[in-house]
């Protein structure tokens, strides 16, 4: 969604990028990038934190294995949205903002409430709205190849390009340790989360490039069959090509490296990350979470 006022936009003008919290990179992986982060809520014991700013992954998981209350979640207001577009018309650029799949989250109606706003007020900004139809790592490549791009100085024009060509190609597959906790979030039938408790099953759940929702791929009924099928899906979809690796983790860290480990001596690598699931995913979830994002060159 284009959202731009009627003067013919300057190719010298600078482009910076917007995202959800829900990308689960930290401030050092995002280095120097011109990629801000705008956090979602987390309501933890009737106490609301800002997704990853001052609610860490690791407090919040420890909380959660003290048996605290279950977090709830929800969208950025439109004001945060707001004062990112802000700072970036401050400093001259216009605005690429990704969000977290529209059918996963309200996200995307809340940027687009503060875009019809921001346009009211600062017409001279030109903002693309973008709905990744994705989440967590794969949503956080997407921003990646988009804030490198602008980095390099290229227009909005030339950056929303390769963000959509990144989003149509970028997969997510995800290892859960349980249903557990999808099924407290009403996400799953309460016999599902039982039979899969009963069967030690280990789901295997996936987001297809485009698609915006999650699929159950497999049932397998140990994590070494599940994080088989996970390199599987890599080696079918990536069709021998080079790719953008991000492996992410709730609670689970060692269980990352080790899987980055295998990815890297079966597959020719271009971009390596580990990073942990934020909180307002591991909400939903629970921890042993395991999954990857990846894309193949093009």
């Amino acid at each position: 969604m284009r959202f731009q006022n009627e003067r013919e936009v300057s190719n010298n003008r600078r482009t910076s990028v917007v995202v959800d919290s829900t990308i689960s990179l930290s401030r050092e992986q995002i280095g120097e990038l011109p990629l801000t982060v705008v956090p979602l809520q987390v309501v933890l014991d009737g106490q609301t934190y800002q997704d990853g700013v001052d609610l860490s992954p690791d407090e919040f998981y420890r909380r959660q294995a003290a048996g605290h209350s279950m977090a709830q979640t929800s969208a950025p207001s439109p004001a945060s949205f707001q004062e990112a577009f802000g700072n970036a018309a401050d400093a001259g650029s216009d605005v690429l903002c990704i969000t977290v799949s529209s059918q996963l989250s309200a996200t995307y109606d809340a940027a687009r409430t503060a875009v019809e706003l921001t346009q009211e007020s600062v017409p001279s900004q030109s903002i693309h709205l973008m709905d990744s139809k994705t989440a967590g790592g794969a949503e956080a490549l997407v921003a990646l190849a988009a804030a490198r791009a602008a980095q390099e100085g290229k227009p909005l024009d030339e950056v929303v390009p390769i963000a959509t060509q990144t989003a149509n190609r970028v997969y997510f597959v995800g290892v859960l340790e349980s249903l557990k906790h999808l099924q407290r979030g009403g996400r799953v039938p309460r016999i599902a989360s039982w039979a899969a408790s009963l069967l030690n099953i280990k789901p295997v759940l996936a987001i297809w490039p485009g698609e915006g929702e999650v699929r159950m791929l497999a049932r397998p009924r140990s994590k070494p069959r599940a994080i088989e099928r996970v390199l599987n899906v890599i080696e079918q979809e990536a069709g021998g090509k080079p790719v953008h690796v991000i492996v992410m983790h709730a609670v689970a860290p060692e269980e990352a490296i080790v899987l980055l480990d295998r990815i890297q001596e079966r597959f020719t690598c271009v971009e390596t990350l580990t990073t942990a699931f934020t909180p307002v995913i591991g909400a939903h979830t629970g921890p042993g979470l395991l999954g990857v994002a990846f894309y193949a060159e093009e």
